[in-house]
């Protein structure tokens, strides 16, 4: 959801996009009406790289949650600024709230100035994915515990003692937890502690080997299967493939240069820290980076049928949700929801993503290693 200023490029380019809640809620509304299942909110605390105003995400998912009625909304938290004992209760009200309508994303965070302004310490990259992994265990924990025993913890960042929650959680065992990163530290936080773990876009065989890493690791901590994938995209959706080209080839071409260069400064700074120098973005090019979760890479830009048959692709992979994001919320979200996601549905009725091999000679070549 663009519950921040700016859309979802970092572009000059027109949009029919507003981070108001009025907005919002119709997004969220439309969506729920089209098919969609989940929403995401994003958390920033400060201004950057395009987006000046900035609503708080649990709020804002809680706004959105008390206007919709079948839609589950991921409200993005960063650990640092939030204390898990906090973010468990705040998010199990609003699961009771919601009839079990919430999820978190928990962001390790890549913006040190963020951190700084509000006085939070600026962990180098291996401690900020342990300090969240931590986090995802508390609010598991917490969310869990027996209620004649309470949650007990002594970690490095956390600590709690016969800790009784009341009331739980709706949702059982408890709300969704998501992260995402490309880090060995994040593959590990994936494989060890969340339910869902998202990707960035990237080309065919990224895809492909994040995926089967973050199984073998979830393999070897004994949660094989307990782990899902979900990749953002950006979707431009026209009747031909040429105009949707030319469509792409505007937004970036009207990039906000300054913003662009700023944001891959400070995001490849933090990826080439990682031990397999290997972090979110570390290999993104200033193009990619016009959208800030490498969304153009993902190729969702074509025609309808182009689009659909992406996605059963992705879905052969193992990606279980596409969130995407558009230029121009106010129409894209309905178009997506009644162009797109019935042929989703019609070639998954004919029994198709689930043949990797078949998808990939289908429509593989449009991932094939990313070059511009």
């Amino acid at each position: 959801m663009p519950n921040v200023s700016g859309g979802l490029v970092v572009s000059k380019i027109r949009q029919q996009t507003s981070w108001d809640l009025k907005s919002n809620l119709r997004y969220a509304q439309t969506a729920e009406r089209v098919g969609f299942e989940y929403a995401l909110t994003q958390i920033r605390f400060t201004a950057s790289y395009g987006a000046a105003n900035q609503h708080e995400s649990v709020s804002f998912s809680q706004a959105l949650l008390q206007g919709t009625e079948r839609l589950k909304v991921i409200a993005a938290i960063l650990p640092g600024p939030w204390n898990p004992a906090v973010a468990a209760k705040q998010l199990a009200s609003i699961d009771n709230y919601s009839e079990g309508r919430i999820a978190v994303n928990i962001v390790s965070g890549w913006f040190k100035g963020e951190f700084t302004a509000i006085g939070e310490w600026w962990l180098d990259h291996a401690e900020r994915y342990r300090r969240s992994n931590e986090f995802m265990q508390c609010l598991r924990g917490i969310w869990t515990a027996p209620d004649d025993e309470g949650f007990t913890f002594a970690g490095d960042f956390y600590r709690f003692r016969n800790y009784r929650l009341s009331p739980k959680p709706v949702q059982k065992p408890h709300p969704e937890i998501f992260q995402g990163g490309n880090s060995d530290d994040a593959r590990n936080n994936g494989a060890e502690a969340c339910d869902w773990y998202f990707m960035n876009g990237n080309d065919l065989e990224g895809f492909r080997t994040q995926i089967l890493d973050v199984k073998a690791r979830t393999a070897k901590v004994g949660r094989e299967g307990h782990v899902r994938f979900a990749v953002n995209g950006f979707v431009i959706l026209r009747e031909t493939e040429a105009e949707a080209m030319r469509v792409l080839q505007e937004i970036q071409g009207k990039a906000d240069v300054e913003a662009v260069n700023a944001f891959r400064d400070a995001v490849q700074t933090a990826g080439a820290s990682t031990d397999n120098k290997q972090g979110m973005w570390a290999t993104s090019t200033f193009n990619d980076l016009v959208q800030y979760n490498d969304g153009f890479k993902t190729k969702l830009i074509g025609t309808k049928e182009q689009i659909a048959e992406r996605i059963v692709l992705l879905k052969s992979l193992g990606v279980d949700l596409v969130l995407t994001a558009f230029l121009h919320y106010e129409v894209d979200i309905e178009q997506f929801g009644k162009e797109v996601l019935p042929l989703v549905r019609e070639l998954e009725a004919q029994g198709r993503g689930k043949d990797v091999t078949f998808e990939i000679e289908q429509t593989g070549n449009v991932y094939r290693k990313h070059t511009s």
